[in-house]
């Protein structure tokens, strides 16, 4: 009984492990390559606000 809950003790019960990191890396991955041109006009459309605003002070 002493030695099932000293095994019991040793799992890891919360965190990421590798395969879950992965995949987790692989969705982010396929996400930006789905909305890669909304990504990419969204970016420029904000710097070009910061230029304008910024030559304005």
């Amino acid at each position: 009984m002493k030695t099932l809950l000293y095994q019991m003790g040793k799992k890891k019960i919360g965190g990421f492990g590798t395969v879950e990191m992965i995949l987790l890396i692989v969705v982010l991955i396929a996400v930006v390559l789905i909305f890669k041109d909304q990504i990419t006009s969204l970016v420029q459309r904000i710097f070009e606000k910061i230029t304008s605003q910024a030559l304005s002070v």
